[in-house]
């Protein structure tokens, strides 16, 4: 046990931690759980879901099933080289958040803070060329087509009142 300390027993399983083990590992301005699993434990950081995160895993030669506190320095900079530029790691363009952005024409995966940003921006774009979606997303109604007659009146009373 030299390299290694003993966390506990469990009823069948035997863990041990590394003594480099991280208990918060910081990714992408993200503070990221090192006591979950690798592909579970980016999904913390916003713009990231499972599928992707197996699939930065396996192009970064990372094992999916280790505890993301165990990585090293190098692995948790090859998974941010590959979050940042999937497409050079061969990722499908369909499997990416972003594609053919309105204004820049290219597509790509946004993460962390440039989500919010993007949204952002893409809802004044559409408030700006006065579409039906940006009306209403100026107004506060709903967008996709929901029914909005009886629900989401947004905490309106409404009704009769019983006399006492």
């Amino acid at each position: 046990y030299s390299f290694c300390t003993l966390l506990h027993i469990n009823m069948a399983t035997l863990e041990i931690i590394p003594d480099h083990f991280q208990h918060i590992v910081r990714l992408l301005n993200t503070n990221v759980d090192g006591n979950r699993k690798v592909a579970f434990a980016f999904r913390m950081v916003k713009g990231i879901g499972v599928r992707f995160s197996f699939l930065c895993c396996k192009k970064a030669g990372v094992d999916p099933a280790r505890r993301a506190g165990s990585l090293t320095i190098e692995e948790i900079e090859r998974l941010s080289d590959v979050f940042a530029d999937p497409l050079k790691y061969k990722i499908p363009s369909w499997f990416l958040n972003r594609q053919r952005d309105p204004k820049t024409g290219k597509t790509e995966h946004v993460t962390s803070n440039v989500v919010d940003i993007k949204l952002r921006d893409d809802k004044e774009r559409l408030k700006k060329i006065r579409a039906n979606r940006g009306v209403r997303h100026a107004y506060g109604w709903r967008v996709r087509g929901q029914h909005t007659c009886t629900t989401g009146r947004g905490g309106r009373v409404m009704g009769v009142t019983k006399k006492k």
